[in-house]
């Protein structure tokens, strides 16, 4: 049989014909017809002035993370066409002013899709999740780490977890590992700081009393080694747990437990965050100190796919693919091929058909209220352990 995609949007290299949208159209009709949407702030409507681009000598940032993503989601499609499934894929700018997200519900235009997936946030994130909850169709949250406040939504899937999964998985490998040494939460004042330290008094109190004792350290602008030094014993471990999200706060925790760490035993893990921050993989900045953090994406890039991905990317663009392109791929790649293989109960076999591409997952439902039946939501507990030394990134744990 003959895949046909009908793609809403095109890449990269073509931006300009972004704006007169086209279908493919294949004569043959295999028997099965699944309908994805996908989503992604392109801002089309913003970049565009009279049918003309208005930047005339470089793509301006703020769209590229959903070029990125669109991009590595349609050479998926080309990677799944060779398969027995009709497969029709529409791509939609989730910032449309033509046709914003309401728009198209209340058109109907998405009624009968049997899959969405966005890379999205903000309203149209709630707009498209309530859709999704009121027609039964299975939302995937590609790279939003959060759950929007959202309840009652069996229909709705967090690909990138959650900040309070992420301080669950930093808590149970404390327990595990380290249970009778030194806990300290480092923190800052601020909202972020506020939410960290709660999740980890609520996973740590579940029974009403601390099964851990956990130190809390506040710490403003003086945070550095002569600060630090007070509060540690040299004679035990030490587990410093960096609860902020900011990069100068784990920049300077980073540089007090380093001149620190030869005089004091310290393991210093940071939130996820510290992915993005350039300044602590600089190669000489922290010599022969691990820091670690905890992350959903984890990627060496020598897999089949990855190479796949790699060549057509770099074939159509004449560039690496990033990894909000990697992500497109795996999203677009893994569950559309798990629909195909349950369309009728999707959301049932998550784990059971949930192939690998580039990282592994374990969706699991989400009960906000012990006492309600239906989850809340589902979201992906695998998480991965990641250390950073003299600027090589790698596996820990």
């Amino acid at each position: 049989m003959i895949k046909k995609f009908i793609t809403g949007l095109v890449f990269f290299t073509v931006l300009f014909s972004f704006k007169n949208l086209s279908a493919q159209n294949i004569l043959v009709t295999p028997p099965h017809n699944y309908k994805i949407a996908i989503f992604a702030p392109l801002y089309l409507d913003s970049v565009f002035r009279n049918n003309t681009f208005k930047y005339y000598k470089t793509i301006p940032r703020f769209i590229m993370p959903a070029i990125d993503f669109v991009q590595g989601a349609q050479i998926a499609l080309d990677s799944l066409e060779s398969g027995d499934d009709y497969i029709d894929a529409t791509i939609y700018d989730s910032k449309s002013f033509t046709q914003p997200v309401p728009y198209l519900i209340q058109s109907k235009k998405l009624d009968s899709l049997d899959l969405i997936i966005g890379s999205i946030k903000d309203a149209e994130f709630l707009q498209l999740a309530e859709f999704a909850a009121n027609h039964k169709i299975p939302f995937i949250s590609a790279t939003y780490p959060n759950d929007a406040g959202i309840t009652n939504n069996p229909f709705m899937v967090i690909v990138n977890s959650t900040l309070k999964t992420h301080c669950e998985a930093i808590y149970s490998y404390i327990l595990q590992n380290h249970g009778t040494d030194k806990i300290y939460l480092c923190r800052q004042n601020g909202t972020q700081e506020d939410m960290v330290a709660s999740y980890f008094k609520q996973i740590n109190e579940q029974d009403g009393k601390p099964l851990l004792n956990i130190q809390s350290l506040n710490f403003d602008n003086n945070l550095n080694a002569a600060i630090l030094k007070t509060k540690l014993d040299s004679n035990r471990n030490s587990i410093l747990i960096g609860a902020s999200l900011d990069e100068n706060f784990a920049g300077r925790m980073a540089h007090a437990c380093f001149d620190l760490n030869k005089t004091f035993p310290i393991i210093l893990i940071g939130m996820p965050t510290w992915d993005g921050f350039s300044s602590l993989r600089k190669k000489n900045n922290y010599k022969d100190f691990p820091i670690y953090y905890t992350t959903t994406y984890y990627n060496n890039k020598d897999d089949d796919f990855s190479k796949t991905l790699t060549a057509a990317y770099q074939k159509k663009y004449k560039i690496k693919p990033s990894d909000m392109a990697f992500k497109g791929f795996e999203s677009v790649y893994c569950f559309t091929k798990m629909l195909t293989k349950k369309p009728d109960n999707l959301m049932s076999n998550f784990n059971d058909n949930c192939p690998k591409v580039f990282c592994e997952y374990n969706f699991r439902p989400v009960r906000l209220k012990g006492e309600n039946i239906a989850p809340d939501y589902y979201e992906n507990k695998h998480l991965y352990f990641i250390k950073i030394l003299n600027g090589i990134v790698s596996r820990a744990w």
